[in-house]
């Protein structure tokens, strides 16, 4: 079995712990305060107070890498949440791709205790990109956070800024990517209903993912895409010159939903999976049966001229995704920074650091919102099962309000008059 055999054990046996952050000084604050008007009306802050904490969580049994060895793995998540008072403001310490260290002030109280509710809450995962970090997509944990969810957003290890030296050595980390995306995604979920802080408040059986690039690529796994690596194309993104290794690798990497034989074996408890920018596609990586007998509803985000993942390839995925409440929506004259919060001041010193944060022609505060207005849409409507904020996804065509006989259309639900242009979305 390629399975991790997470359902058997890892309930059992996952070790999470907290870890304390240290308390920073002079972080900088990355959003300026737009009027609420000019801003999709589901970005607006929630009614809950939000705490975050970070905790290690630790595989329970050695697992293979992707060279076949038996090996450990945990992984630091930062986890937001409803919380029933204030404490210290969180700040988040990263650096960007060349090592530059930064320290970015939240919203959230670091530790603060978690709010009780009349009902549990629900689980959502975030996965960054290759490379990136755990709150690189901070702005969307505590946005869904102050909307009474729990959200659990992964350091990927072997895949962070932090492990990669992407100057002098870029693709080291991207074999334990490819292996190890999806998989992580599955595992935190089990994690954070079994952590001692979390599972008497959370209801792990509703849970969204969200991944942007390779979380993005992980994400369509996790939901019941099956990987369909061929000899060549194991070899070439693992960088391996032997064909033995290659074939090897090749079938340690064809799973489906988390390590699974199967496209079956989707937890039941994914109701909805946001595939920002998503990888992989462009190189036709998924089994096409699979990705047609996706049950769970996939909003797909894409750019128009993203040379990452590229667009076609994204279009590819969404089109061959069976879910019929599964979208595509486009991000006219964008790239491939659909999702990342805006650069810290230590980027703006080479193209090589803010190449991984600002888009050509977009507002990154605008890009952030659009992404949370959505995200909020999808995990309302499919994970909640609010029915009335189903109608947030439920637009078309295109949001320019491009007058047809003269009469200028309403614009989309929740965009005031002129502030949804450049999107365009298709449905099933």
């Amino acid at each position: 079995m390629k399975t991790l055999s997470l359902l058997a054990s890892a309930i059992a046996l996952v070790s999470a712990t907290t870890i304390v952050s240290p308390t920073v000084s002079a972080a900088q604050k990355l959003y300026k305060p737009f009027p609420a008007d000019v801003m999709p009306s589901l970005s607006e802050k929630g009614t809950h107070t939000v705490g975050v904490k970070t905790i290690e969580a630790t595989y329970p049994e050695k697992v293979k890498d992707i060279a076949g060895n038996d090996v450990e793995r945990k992984l630091t998540l930062e986890v937001w949440y409803p919380a029933s008072s204030v404490a210290d403001t969180a700040t988040y310490v990263n650096e960007t791709r060349s090592g530059q260290v930064f320290e970015i002030e939240g919203d959230a109280s670091r530790n603060a205790p978690i709010a009780a509710a009349e009902s549990d809450y629900p689980v959502v995962v975030i996965s960054h990109g290759y490379t990136g970090y755990r709150t690189l997509m901070y702005y969307l944990g505590e946005h869904l956070a102050s909307h009474g969810y729990v959200v659990a957003s992964i350091d990927h290890t072997d895949s962070t800024n932090k492990d990669v030296n992407f100057a002098e050595n870029p693709y080291s980390g991207f074999p334990s990517t490819l292996l190890n995306r999806s998989r992580d995604q599955v595992f935190t979920l089990i994690s954070i209903s079994e952590h001692d802080f979390f599972k008497a408040s959370v209801d792990a059986s509703k849970a969204g993912v969200i991944g942007y690039s390779m979380g993005g690529y992980g994400a369509v796994s996790t939901v019941g895409g099956c990987y369909a690596f061929n000899d060549q194309t194991a070899a070439t993104f693992t960088g391996t010159q032997d064909p033995k290794v290659a074939a090897l690798i090749k079938d340690a990497l064809n799973t489906c939903a988390g390590g699974e034989e199967s496209s079956k074996d989707v937890l039941p408890a994914w109701k909805a999976a946001l595939a920002l920018a998503p990888w992989g596609g462009q190189h036709q990586l998924f089994d096409v049966e699979s990705l047609n007998n996706i049950k769970v509803p996939v909003l797909y985000v894409a750019g128009d001229n993203d040379d990452i993942s590229g667009y076609d390839g994204i279009k590819w995925l969404f089109e061959n995704t069976g879910s019929e409440s599964s979208k595509l929506l486009t991000v006219k004259n964008a790239r491939h920074n659909v999702a990342p919060h805006p650069a810290p001041k230590e980027a703006y010193g080479s193209e090589f650091d803010l190449g991984s944060y600002i888009e050509p022609a977009w507002e990154v505060q605008k890009l952030n919102a659009i992404n949370e207005h959505f995200a909020l849409a999808l995990m309302n409507c499919h994970v909640k099962g609010l029915k009335d904020d189903c109608e947030y996804l439920n637009v078309s065509g295109s949001s320019a309000q491009v007058p047809v006989d003269g009469k200028k259309p309403e614009p989309w639900k929740g965009f005031d008059d002129r502030w949804a242009l450049g999107l365009e979305i298709d449905s099933k």
